[in-house]
């Protein structure tokens, strides 16, 4: 499959990731988004050598949408400063169960990642190990649906903690559609899902060696997305 590229120069390389594909390898023994990267380059004469690579925004493997990646050892040092400064904004789309009635805020909370069973916990401040997790968020619509009452919300993080989104959603009463780790899909019964109702939908950032803006953008597509009737608002 070829990669869907959105951006390349040489320093950095943006592409959307699919659904069920993993970012980079993992223990699902599933070809990852980071080899076929590297083998894209490799096959098109870039070099004779293994291609350097660096993710710079890992998504889960249910999650679609833009992920960044660095070409040289630098732009990933630079890249990762841009991050740590939080001069990386991130924005997502997503389709969580219920309906939010405020039309916009944020989610501010204590995320306790637990790397035995890969699952992150909203836990009390001052609680060892935990870190403090932020985002905000705007409502686009509420969808009434054979499924049941829906929100399409975009979201930006202030912070990049584990599964951030997914639990923090599911924390409000609001898991993310078809999330089976933070919120049993039980209208449809399914322990598995190949896809959930998030998108990684924008990036924005100063080029570390140009200093031009740089922004990426990519609509959301996939099955919850598919829920949505009314055009997307213009944001």
């Amino acid at each position: 499959m070829k990669p869907d590229i959105l951006f390349e120069d040489e320093y950095l390389l943006a592409a959307v990731k699919p659904y069920g594909v993993p970012s980079q390898p993992d223990t699902s023994n599933r070809e990852d988004l980071l080899t076929q990267l590297k083998n894209y380059l490799f096959d098109r004469g870039d070099t004779d050598e293994e291609p350097y690579l660096a993710v710079i925004n890992r998504l889960d493997r249910p999650v679609s949408g833009i992920v960044l990646f660095a070409k040289t050892e630098e732009a990933a040092a630079k890249l990762s400063d841009l991050t740590q400064e939080r001069k990386i904004e991130k924005s997502y789309q997503a389709v969580v169960r219920g309906e939010i009635p405020e039309d916009q805020g944020t989610l501010s909370d204590w995320l306790l990642f637990d790397k035995k069973n890969n699952i992150s916990r909203v836990v009390p401040e001052g609680t060892r190990g935990a870190k403090k997790a932020e985002l905000s968020y705007e409502v686009l619509d509420v969808i009434d649906t054979d499924e049941g009452t829906f929100t399409y919300v975009l979201i930006r993080l202030m912070t990049g903690r584990h599964h951030q989104i997914r639990c923090q959603f599911a924390h409000a009463g609001h898991p993310v559609w078809g999330d089976v780790k933070y919120g049993p899909d039980k209208t449809t019964g399914k322990k598995h899902r190949p896809e959930i109702g998030l998108f990684s939908t924008r990036l924005v950032f100063t080029h570390p060696f140009t200093g031009e803006e740089v922004f990426l953008h990519r609509e959301p597509e996939g099955k919850a997305f598919d829920l949505l009737d009314a055009e997307d608002p213009d944001w």
